[in-house]
């Protein structure tokens, strides 16, 4: 909580660190803006401060154009409250409100209908249903600005019902009609592109050796800088690419046009892979003089957080290598076929139905131990039921404990798919043999011990810890 001078410096020094965290609104022109926005800063007597985009739009105000607010990084969560909030917030990004109510999503977090409002009130300033509804506007002023599509594949890809109400929602907010954003025309494209900013530094050679080294063959691939995969998300598959924007913070997401119906999930995903929501000056103070503390390390997450477990069970007490190749045989197996034109991009991981009706003897033939095996089914099985969520900012006590009651998973594992799979910065798995390496430790218990000073941020401690032994060796 800042007061608002300390708001207003901020302001006034484009300090990135707050870019997202929250958001100014400027009385003398009726725009919202992000700290970093180029234009002239305004005097304070005419700037009030909002810790969401919805809640600044509540007040009145709308986004403005240079800075383009839906553009901001989001903000880690630490807390139990706070990554309560993140959790509901991401499901609402992910559009659960269109098909689903609040109440219905109320239920999915395990807490009351009021204790949602009440934690989305606290930390966003807003209803779920007044978050939904900026998400989907800020969307939408997206891809007009940055697509060709069509008014209409933009309202639908956005969430919205009708093109009406999207016209209507537009005028109200923005008393703008939605065409006034178009910037692109012509014959719709193949492919789409979007940006998503993030906070610097940010090490990116580093986050792409880490995903190159364990890249599966046929889903993902490094490519000239760029990482690449396929997707499927409901009815829906494709392929995207992510590179950096040289000279800007701002990570290029081109994605192919047979997902624009999904594109909010395929976004949010790819902000969990790499980690867009980190404040890598704040985690810094935190880790000291660890090696490479101050250059913009991320934790990489999961774009598909079932995928992920997997490849957590398969890299058991193996190397990187081995565990990669096996997951390529998990894939080559059970995994679908698919036709891009991305040379390499072959095949979409493996879903949950069709690993948790894998029979345990074809999946041993492949090479993999018949007790990871049968944890890999367990697991499958159990995410299909419903009972275990591998969500980013899924409950991580209760998640753990899941995870460690089924034969074949233990503490560094369920540790591991914290850090990955939950978006959990102080997970940390310290049996890991290289930790222990590193730090010159024989037992987990004096490597936790070594750990505490970390805390919350101790899954960027580990991955520090990994960089300076070997960016591709040693963990999974």
């Amino acid at each position: 909580m800042l007061t608002d001078d300390q708001y207003y410096q901020a302001v006034l020094s484009s300090d990135r660190r707050f870019d997202g965290v929250f958001f100014v609104g400027v009385a003398s022109t009726g725009i919202y803006c992000r700290t970093v926005c180029p234009a002239k800063v305004p005097q304070p007597q005419n700037c009030s401060f909002y810790p969401s985009a919805a809640a600044a739009e509540r007040a009145g105000y709308r986004p403005c154009l240079r800075c383009r607010p839906e553009l901001a990084p989001g903000q880690a969560k630490i807390d139990a409250v706070s990554r309560l909030a993140a959790a509901a917030a991401n499901h609402i990004e992910n559009g659960i409100l269109t098909e689903q109510s609040v109440a219905a999503l109320a239920q999915q977090l395990g807490i009351s209908d009021r204790h949602l409002r009440r934690v989305l009130q606290q930390e966003f300033g807003v209803s779920p249903i007044q978050l939904a509804q900026t998400q989907r506007l800020l969307l939408a002023k997206r891809l007009l600005t940055d697509s060709s599509l069509s008014v209409a594949e933009v309202a639908f890809a956005s969430g919205f019902s009708s093109v009406r109400r999207l016209n209507a929602l537009f005028k109200q907010r923005y008393r703008l009609n939605p065409t006034d954003l178009r910037k692109r025309t012509g014959m719709p494209q193949d492919s789409l592109h979007c940006e998503l900013a993030y906070r610097p530094p940010f090490n990116w050679p580093q986050l792409i050796d880490f995903l190159q080294g364990r890249a599966i063959a046929g889903v993902e691939q490094i490519h000239c800088d760029r990482y690449q995969r396929t997707v499927k998300i409901g009815d829906h598959q494709g392929w995207i690419s992510v590179s950096p924007i040289p000279d800007q913070n701002k990570l290029r997401v081109e994605l192919s046009a047979s997902l624009v119906a999904v594109i909010l999930p395929v976004l949010t995903r790819v902000k969990w892979l790499f980690d867009l929501a980190a404040d890598p000056v704040l985690i810094a103070e935190h880790l000291g003089d660890l090696p490479e503390a101050d250059s913009g390390m991320r934790v990489p997450g999961a774009f598909d957080g079932f995928e992920i477990a997997v490849r957590a069970i398969l890299g058991q007490q193996v190397s990187v290598k081995a565990a990669t190749t096996l997951m390529g045989r998990v894939v080559q197996t059970f995994g679908s076929p698919i036709q891009t034109p991305v040379v390499g991009l072959t095949y979409l991981t493996p879903t949950v139905a069709q690993l948790a009706e894998a029979p345990l003897a074809e999946l041993a033939a492949l090479g993999i131990v018949s007790r990871r095996a049968q944890a890999i089914i367990t697991i499958a099985q159990a995410a299909a039921a419903g009972k275990l969520q591998l969500t980013a900012y899924a409950d991580v006590d209760t998640t753990i404990q899941q995870l460690k009651a089924i034969p074949g998973i233990g503490d560094w594992t369920a540790q591991y798919m914290a850090m990955r799979i939950l978006a959990y910065p102080d997970a940390f798995p310290s049996g890991d043999l290289v930790l222990r390496q590193v730090l010159q430790m024989d037992k987990a218990k004096a490597v936790l011990a070594a750990a505490e000073p970390w805390r919350p941020w101790r899954a960027y401690a580990a991955m520090c810890l990994w960089a300076s032994l070997s960016p591709v060796t040693g963990d999974l």
